[in-house]
């Protein structure tokens, strides 16, 4: 414990740009939500069911960014320069071809959302924009290999730095397509997706031209090496992290379909409460990071002895941010929704959202930390399981007997899943306690 505590400092020095720079990347969802808000439950309810989509292949194409970063990680705590290049050239190239792939994969679904008993209105408006958003994705994944090589490289806050570009210029141009501004034509929803298309694009350029070219990163690039057992390797990482990411955001996004099943104003008031939750999940997600990124450096350093240290600061830390963020989920759910929309029926929606999420909120914190260290000792393949068990054997089962069986509505869909969380910190946790048990001080 007092190892731990020595530990904590370090963690938030390296948390606190890391869960800034992914409420940056979400933040194309919550400022489209902030900016159709005037709109009407239409356009919302439009982002939320593609948000639903997309988020299983945002989540599936981090699990191919991710190894970057943990290998990065162990080549910086080795002090090996020229094999942090050697990770980040072969990790770019698969992040672009991964996202790619899954940008011709979400622009197939879309066909196929009118045979799932969504809404007609909502159908009618969407398609321009769900096709630009998956065409983001191919920038999206690259754009997260590069920012997982910053953190890994203790450059994080200029990561943070660079991470703004796309938040900027997607508000600006939501300014002028949605609403018609400087003599452009109001597009509306449309305009939204024109404008996230064009902030993910920009923005993936200028981080990988900074990681590239800047003076501080100079020595990683040296004579360009293509080996296949390094993407080989690369791979096989990527491999179960996608996988369990894929299940997790797969199983949020079958919750957000079997929620537009309950009409257009459960989709709204579910769309602003994922808004601010995803956003808000980045104070665990970053802090699972830190963790992440602390014991890869740590292996490649050969400091064993600080791996259980790093985790256990880690649980610590996230638990006290997260009973406070439940405190005002539990409290104050109306209100945020009324700093979004002004629709009371959409309000009420996202109100008995944010009271399902308050009672989730610990236990998604131990278990995103939990995850992190056990990523850290890349120990990817259990985890993978657990996901499959706990989301799709528990959390959807459940959510599907109590929202529409119990009559609980879009909440009980939640309501099911925090069950499943519950579920998967205790198993993660008790995961990461063995293997630090089985490794050498």
């Amino acid at each position: 414990m007092a190892r731990a505590g020595r530990e904590v400092r370090s963690l938030l020095r390296l948390a606190a740009p890391l869960v800034a720079g992914l409420s940056l990347s979400t933040g194309v969802m919550l400022v489209d939500t902030a900016m159709l808000g005037p709109l009407g439950a239409v356009p919302l309810a439009a982002v939320s069911l593609t948000t639903s989509v997309i988020i299983i292949f945002w989540a599936a194409l981090y699990g191919f960014a991710g190894p970057v970063g943990l290998y990065a990680g162990r080549a910086y705590g080795a002090m090996d320069a020229p094999g942090i290049g050697h990770v980040a050239r072969h990790g770019f190239v698969l992040a672009l071809i991964a996202g790619s792939g899954g940008a011709l994969l979400m622009a197939a679904v879309l066909p196929l959302l009118p045979y799932i008993g969504q809404p007609d209105d909502v159908l009618a408006v969407m398609g321009p924009y769900w096709l630009c958003l998956s065409a983001s994705m191919a920038p999206f994944t690259v754009t997260m290999a590069a920012k997982n090589l910053l953190d890994a490289t203790e450059r994080p806050w200029t990561s943070v730095a660079l991470t703004t570009v796309p938040v900027g210029i997607n508000v600006f141009l939501n300014w002028v397509l949605i609403y018609g501004n400087l003599g452009a034509p109001a597009l509306g929803l449309t305009g939204a997706g024109i404008a996230s298309l064009v902030a993910q694009t920009v923005g993936a350029i200028v981080i990988c031209a900074w990681a590239r070219y800047a003076p501080a990163t100079r020595a990683w690039w040296g004579t360009p090496r293509w080996e296949r057992t390094e993407f080989g390797r690369l791979w096989r990482e990527a491999l179960p992290m996608t996988t369990q990411y894929f299940l997790e955001g797969a199983s949020v996004a079958v919750a957000g379909v079997l929620i537009g099943l309950f009409g257009t104003v459960a989709l709204a008031g579910n769309q602003v409460a994922m808004s601010v939750g995803a956003t808000l999940y980045m104070l665990p997600m970053g802090m699972a990071g830190a963790v992440s990124i602390r014991v890869a450096q740590a292996v490649g350093a050969r400091e064993h002895r600080r791996i259980a240290p790093i985790g256990f600061a880690g649980l610590g830390v996230v638990t006290v941010w997260m009973g406070a963020i439940a405190l005002l989920f539990l409290t104050s759910g109306a209100t945020i929704a009324g700093w979004f929309v002004d629709d009371a029926a959409v309000i009420a929606a996202a109100a008995s959202i944010f009271f399902v999420y308050g009672l989730m909120q610990l236990a998604d914190g131990v278990q995103s930390v939990s995850l992190g260290a056990l990523r850290g000792l890349l120990d990817n393949v259990w985890p993978t399981r657990v996901s499959l068990i706990a989301y799709w054997l528990v959390a959807l089962p459940l959510g599907t007997l109590l929202g529409f069986g119990a009559g609980w509505g879009a909440a009980g869909i939640w309501a099911g899943f925090g069950v499943g969380l519950l579920g998967a910190s205790v198993a993660l946790l008790r995961r990461f306690l063995q293997q630090t048990r089985q490794r050498p001080r």
